[in-house]
């Protein structure tokens, strides 16, 4: 009985871009309290669930989310207070049946997905269990190998780069701490590699550098320099790229807006086989659009061999679209935010499918974020081994982190930490 919930609230907060959002708090029957909030993305899948916003123009420019945290307050609570908090599954059902639309579009995933989180965070509480470790088994001591955005262009900067974003893996490191120690200085040597050339240092959503370049290739060319500076080069420090190609797709046809190239789907694979022949790339992420699933089986069976091809726009962490792509051998790896499909059931589904399938998985936060750390838990309870959550730069990036340096410590002699080869992850 000590693990019933016995009451649940929400409220608006704000994100790290001032943009309101939910935080919800679980309260169960032995009076554990446990809060979590939700992040919002700017580049979003067309297939995403649901983000409930109240559109009215006089209130934070039409994006305050009342009537998500009304929804909880007054139809998902009552739904849920009596339900064990240990039954996690059965709560998100319950949730998802209570909303009874494909997409989340009348409760909100934004305000279902709060009250999934805070019912896992207080179960874990209540067994006085680390969240890895209540999400997880005996056996989650992974650490993941940090794809660490460091330069940011087309939606998450305002300057004259198209991809989305630049980030480093520190493959070479022997720990997360030291791979962590690797990419920050990166880091700094980027910062002054920038200032030296008269560029701004100033930073984009996820703290990534956000300076005009002559174009993209410039944009690697500086990060490679920055990597030799900081004392690392291309065998320990691998690259990644987030191309969010759904944004440049229109009528069959993918226009760089900042450079103003039209290419086709062909086009893009050539260049991005260019791009992966002289620079140390090891992952794309949305190189094609979501809707481009034919240009997806191209570039897989063109290039699956030898990088991971990400879908993010193409899963949005939807067990049914991934089942689609597997049938298809579209892609090799899946990014998974809890947000875009609402529930912690229904995301841990989608990573079974994924695992099973031969499929990696990237754990990753939201250009709108907040303190919630819920995903660097979620990355070592599901061994996933790799994690997105920005550059070393802001609170709400930096938090997730802290809490996976953390999480090394507790795990000490046991904890794991390695970046899979492609050879033994693509088939």
């Amino acid at each position: 009985m000590e693990f019933t919930i016995e009451n649940v609230t929400a409220r608006q907060i704000i994100d790290s871009r001032g943009v309101p959002t939910i935080s919800a708090e679980v309260t169960l029957k032995s009076g554990v309290k446990a809060e979590a909030s939700v992040p919002s993305g700017a580049s979003t899948g067309e297939y995403e669930a649901v983000e409930l916003r109240d559109g009215k123009k006089d209130e934070f420019a039409g994006k305050s989310v009342l009537k998500a945290v009304d929804n909880i307050n007054s139809m998902i609570a009552p739904a849920v207070i009596g339900k064990s908090a240990l039954h996690q599954e059965l709560v998100d059902k319950t949730m998802i049946k209570l909303d009874s639309t494909s997409n989340k579009r009348k409760m909100g995933a934004n305000a279902i997905l709060a009250v999934s989180l805070a019912v896992a965070k207080a179960a874990a509480a209540g067994l006085n269990l680390p969240l890895y470790r209540y999400l997880g088994t005996p056996f989650s001591n992974r650490l993941p190998v940090p794809m660490m955005n460091i330069l940011n262009g087309g939606a998450h900067a305002s300057n004259n780069i198209d991809i989305q974003e630049f980030m480093v893996m520190p493959v070479g490191a022997e720990s997360f701490s030291q791979g962590l120690r690797q990419c920050v200085e990166i880091y700094y040597s980027l910062k002054e590699i920038l200032h030296d050339l008269g560029k701004s240092t100033a930073v984009g959503d996820e703290g990534g550098f956000a300076p005009d370049l002559e174009s993209d290739e410039q944009a690697l060319e500086i990060i490679m320099k920055a990597v030799k500076k900081a004392g690392y080069n291309d065998k320990n420090t691998k690259l990644a790229l987030d191309a969010a190609a759904s944004e440049w797709y229109k009528d069959g046809t993918y226009r760089l807006p900042k450079r103003g190239t039209d290419m086709s789907a062909s086009d893009l694979v050539s260049y991005f086989d260019r791009l992966a022949a002289q620079y140390p790339i090891v992952s794309l992420e949305d190189p094609l659009s979501e809707n481009d699933w034919e240009g997806w089986v191209d570039i897989t069976k063109k290039l699956g061999e030898r990088l991971q091809l990400v879908g993010d726009d193409l899963f949005v962490t939807n067990e049914e679209r991934l089942t689609k792509g597997v049938s298809l051998k579209a892609a090799n790896s899946v990014l998974v935010k809890v947000n875009q499909i609402g529930t912690l059931t229904e995301s841990f589904r989608t990573i079974e499918k994924a695992h099973r399938a031969g499929y990696t998985t990237v754990i990753s936060h939201r250009s709108g974020e907040t303190e919630d750390t819920t995903i660097a838990d979620l990355a070592v309870a599901v061994n996933s081994g790799q994690i997105k959550t920005g550059a070393p730069c802001r609170g709400e990036r930096t938090a997730k982190y802290n809490r996976l340096l953390k999480i090394e410590s507790e795990l000490s002699s046991v904890s794991k930490y390695y970046f899979t080869s492609k050879e033994a992850i693509l088939k």
